[in-house]
């Protein structure tokens, strides 16, 4: 499931077209985030991101994370303020 704001779209496909992922969630987490920093009325600025994908077979947990930001570094560094990345090989 992916959350209908615009920058959870483009995350989406940006991540289902490097990572051909077998399960993809995006969440906006931004509502829970009023008040602190980066948040922005409208949301869009704090996401979870889940996904599952073979590309992360073999590869450690720091860099996947480190391959999702690289496909993210575009939004990263204006619109979204703060992701979480779960970043899991198919059977983990």
């Amino acid at each position: 499931m992916t959350d209908s704001h615009p920058i959870s779209k483009v995350i989406h496909e940006k991540l289902t077209s490097a990572f051909a992922p077998s399960r993809l969630e995006v969440v906006d987490d931004s509502a829970r985030h009023q008040g602190h920093a980066g948040h922005r009325e409208g949301g869009g600025t704090h996401f979870n991101v889940e996904i599952e994908s073979a590309a992360f077979s073999g590869v450690t947990r720091v860099a996947r994370q480190r391959q999702v930001y690289a496909v993210l570094a575009e939004e990263l560094v204006d619109q979204v303020h703060a992701l979480s990345v779960k970043a899991v090989a198919p059977g983990e």
